[in-house]
């Protein structure tokens, strides 16, 4: 089945908790360098949401778009645009998710599309973000038009803990 796109609230955040944290959890087992290291329980996984992206969602500076299939989360990503006066133009992409079981259907392709799209009516003109030097994310994202920056070795902690990996600066003008 084709995935439906939807931006979660506050109330779905809340609603459909389980499933995000879920999904967070899958994709950090799996080995996704998105800020955590395992081990990475459940309650750590809820804690993200309901710590960081609910708060966020509230206020009003940072929208979550969830890709669902049959009902079921299937991925998601954000769109953070907490930024300073002189950076209004600017929103930073967040957390590409998608669950192992549905990925190579193109749903990161249609999330970070849809979420491009919720940027230009913001409106923002620059997104970046930030990858895994190497991972499997560049290549998508380098196919959606972002321009590398430059990279950092050393960046960020592999989530087993085993090592420092390199990221890679992104930005995409709008």
């Amino acid at each position: 089945m084709h995935p439906s796109l939807r931006l979660f609230s506050s109330t779905d955040i809340l609603a459909r908790l389980p499933e995000l944290g879920a999904l967070l959890q899958a994709c950090v087992h799996d080995g996704a360098s998105i800020g955590f290291i395992l081990p990475f329980d459940a309650a750590a996984s809820q804690g993200f949401w309901t710590d960081n992206v609910l708060p966020a969602v509230t206020r009003g500076v940072r929208l979550l778009l969830v890709a669902e299939v049959d009902g079921q989360v299937a991925g998601a990503v954000q769109l953070d645009w907490d930024t300073n006066p002189n950076q209004a133009h600017r929103a930073e992409v967040r957390k590409l998710l998608v669950h192992a079981a549905f990925r190579r259907r193109g749903i990161a392709r249609l999330l970070m599309q849809a979420l491009e799209a919720q940027a230009r009516l913001l409106p923002r003109s620059l997104l970046t973000l930030d990858t895994r030097s190497g991972d499997h994310a560049e290549p998508l994202y380098l196919s959606l038009g972002y321009v590398v920056a430059g990279s950092i070795p050393g960046y960020a902690l592999a989530p087993a803990g085993e090592r420092l990996d390199a990221t890679t600066i992104m930005y995409k003008l709008l």
